[in-house]
C-alpha cells in the first residue's frame, strides 16, 4: 500500500517544506501589497510635502504675481527637482500656463494631462494621470498670495515606473527572505527526522504499528495476568487474563490510571518502584482468590520507568503442580522399581546358572511374598490411590537409595473430602521424606520412619517422619524454612519451604526436634475432612 512505501523521514520533510512553503507564501502575499501600498503611501507623502514646500515659496509667489520675476521660478524649482529628485514640478497659473518645466520648451504652454481642473478651484489631491512625459504620480497643491487669494498651482510629478521599481526591489528582498526561510525549514525539517527517527529506534511508523498489534496481541493472548504500572504508581496496562482474574476477586474492569494501591491493596509494586528489586513467586490473597505474583521493576536507561506484575490463579497452578507431580511420582516408582526388579533378575539368573533351584524357589517366594505384604499394608492402610501411590514410589527409591523406609499407619486413613488435601500431603511428605533420606546419605544406619495416625473422633492426622541423620546444626535451625536457604549448594532450599507453605494453607501445626548426630523427627499435625462425612 502507497502509505507503507512512504518513510517516515521523506513524509517529515515533505511535511515540514509544505507547512513552511505555505506560510511564507501567505506571508509574501500579505507583506507585499502591504510594502506596496507603503512605498505608494510614501512616495504620495513626499510629492505632497515638495508641492506645498514650493508653493509656499516666495520665489513663486512674486513671478506668479509678476511678469518680471518669472523667469526665476524655472531656475529655481529646477534645483529644488534635482534635489529631491522628483520626475518634474511645474508652476502654473490660473489659467494653467506653465512658467516651468523639465524641458523649457514646454514652458508657456498649456498644462497637459486634464487633471489639473480642481487645483485651480483650490483643491490639494493627488492623481495619476499620462502627460507629456509619460504616466505618473502627481500631487497638486494651490498658490495663494499674502491676501489668501489663489493665484496659480504646483504640481510635482512621480514616474509610476520609479514606483514600481520600488515595489519590485522591497519584492525580490521577500523572496529572498523567503527563500532563506524555506531553506532553513529543509535543514530543521532533515535535522527533526533524524531526531525522530533515532528516538524510534529508527522504525518506521508502519513497524512501530505492526510491533504495537503483536505486542497488543500477545499480551492479551498469554494465559498470565499482567498489570503495569508508571514510575508514578498508576496502572498503564491491564491484560485480558489479568481483568478475568481481578474481575472474580471483585474489582473493577477499568483500572487504567487508577493507582495500584488504590486499585489492589495487597499488590507490592509501590514498593518495587522504591527498591527496585524484583520479588518471585509470592502468594497474595485479593478478596479470597489466591494469586501466585512475580513482580519485576521496568528499567530504561538505568532508572526505574515503571514495575510489573504477572500472575495466575494458584487454584490453576495447584491443579497443574498435582499432574506433574503424578506424573513424576509414577516414572520415579517406575523407575526404582525397574532398577530393583533387574537387580534381582540378576540374583535369578546367577541361581539358574549355578543350579541353585531350590534356593531360587525360596527367594522367589520371599519377594512375591515381600511384594503382596508391602503393597496390602499401604493399600489397607490408606484408601486415597494417590497417596498410596505415592508411599508406594517412595518405598521403592528408598531402597534402591539403599535406605531402610519404614511406614507406619495405626488407622485406615480415608480418602480426604477436598482433592487439594491430597496435594498438599504429597508436598508434605515428600519433602520431609527426600530431606530425611538425603540426611542419612553418608550415615552408617540409614533409616527413615514414617507414622500416619489419623483420629475420627478429633477429625486430626498426625505425621510423623523421623530420620538417624547427623541432625539440624543449632545456627542454622531458625533459617530452615526460610524459601532459598541451604547448606547443600544453590538451587536447592525450596522442599521445607513449600512443606511450610502447605501445612499454613491447611491451617495446621508443625513441630521439630533434632538432636545432635541422632537424627531429626518433624511432627505435623492438620485437620482432615473426610469424603462422605464421619
Amino acid at each position: 500500500m502507497l502509505h507503507r512505501k512512504l518513510k517516515l523521514r521523506p513524509i517529515i520533510i515533505l511535511l515540514v517544506c509544505v507547512v513552511v512553503l505555505l506560510s511564507l507564501l501567505i506571508t509574501d502575499l500579505l507583506v507585499s501589497r502591504n510594502v506596496s501600498e507603503t512605498i505608494k503611501e510614501n512616495q504620495e507623502e513626499k510629492a505632497t510635502m515638495i508641492t506645498r514646500m514650493v508653493a509656499k515659496s516666495r520665489v513663486v509667489k512674486d513671478g506668479l504675481i509678476d511678469e518680471k520675476e518669472k523667469f526665476k521660478v524655472q531656475t529655481y524649482v529646477e534645483e529644488i527637482r534635482e534635489a529631491t529628485n522628483v520626475w518634474f514640478i511645474v508652476v502654473m497659473d490660473m489659467d494653467a500656463i506653465r512658467l516651468s518645466h523639465p524641458n523649457e520648451w514646454m514652458i508657456g504652454k498649456r498644462f497637459g494631462g486634464g487633471d489639473e481642473s480642481h487645483v485651480l478651484e483650490g483643491k490639494e489631491y493627488i492623481s495619476i494621470s499620462k502627460g507629456t512625459l509619460g504616466t505618473s504620480l502627481r500631487s497638486f497643491t494651490p498658490v495663494y498670495d499674502d491676501d489668501k487669494q489663489q493665484i496659480g498651482a504646483v504640481v510635482v510629478g512621480i514616474s509610476l515606473e520609479n514606483v514600481e521599481e520600488a515595489v519590485e526591489a522591497s519584492h525580490r528582498i521577500l523572496l529572498f527572505g523567503s527563500a532563506l526561510g524555506l531553506l532553513a525549514g529543509v535543514i530543521g525539517a532533515a535535522f527533526l527526522a533524524f531526531f525522530i527517527k533515532r528516538t524510534l529506534y529508527g522504525l518506521e511508523p508502519f513497524e512501530i504499528a505492526r510491533i504495537l498489534e503483536e505486542r497488543n496481541t500477545m499480551l492479551h493472548s498469554v494465559r498470565e495476568g499482567i498489570v503495569a504500572v508508571d514510575k508514578e504508581a498508576r496502572i498503564t496496562l491491564v491484560n485480558k487474563s489479568a481483568l478475568r482474574l481481578l474481575r472474580k476477586a471483585g474489582l473493577s474492569d477499568e483500572p487504567i490510571g487508577m493507582r495500584i494501591s488504590d486499585y489492589m491493596p495487597t499488590s507490592r509494586l509501590d514498593d518495587i518502584l522504591k527498591t527496585g528489586e524484583s520479588e518471585l513467586d509470592e502468594e497474595q490473597t485479593i478478596n479470597g482468590v489466591s494469586l501466585l505474583i512475580n513482580c519485576v521493576p521496568l528499567i530504561v536507561n538505568g532508572q526505574i520507568a515503571g514495575a510489573i506484575a504477572t500472575f495466575r490463579d494458584k487454584t490453576e497452578v495447584n491443579l497443574l503442580a498435582e499432574q506433574l507431580t503424578g506424573v513424576k511420582l509414577y516414572a520415579e516408582a517406575l523407575r526404582a522399581q525397574s532398577h530393583e526388579f533387574r537387580n534381582k533378575l540378576h540374583v535369578i539368573l546367577g541361581m539358574v546358572k549355578m543350579g541353585y533351584y531350590d534356593k531360587l524357589t525360596c527367594f522367589i517366594n520371599q519377594i512375591v511374598s515381600h511384594f503382596h505384604e508391602e503393597i496390602g499394608r499401604v493399600t489397607k492402610n490408606i484408601k486415597d490411590s494417590a497417596l498410596s501411590g505415592f508411599i508406594l514410589g517412595k518405598l521403592s527409591y528408598a531402597r534402591e537409595a539403599g535406605v531402610e523406609l519404614a511406614f507406619e499407619s495405626k488407622h485406615t486413613l480415608p480418602e480426604p473430602r477436598n482433592a487439594e488435601t491430597t496435594h498438599e500431603l504429597i508436598t508434605i511428605l515428600g519433602n520431609l521424606i527426600d530431606n530425611a533420606i538425603d540426611a542419612v546419605g553418608k550415615r552408617s544406619k540409614k533409616r527413615v520412619e514414617v507414622k500416619l495416625n489419623f483420629e475420627l473422633g478429633k477429625g486430626k492426622l498426625y505425621l510423623e517422619v523421623a530420620d538417624s541423620g547427623k541432625g539440624i546444626q543449632e545456627e542454622t535451625f531458625a533459617s530452615i524454612f526460610t524459601k532459598g536457604f541451604s547448606t547443600k549448594g544453590q538451587n536447592r532450599g525450596y522442599g521445607l519451604y513449600l512443606v511450610k507453605q502447605s501445612i499454613d494453607k491447611l491451617e495446621g501445626n508443625l513441630t521439630v526436634d533434632s538432636f545432635h548426630e541422632k537424627g531429626t523427627v518433624f511432627y505435623v499435625e492438620i485437620p482432615y475432612e473426610i469424603r462422605g462425612g464421619a
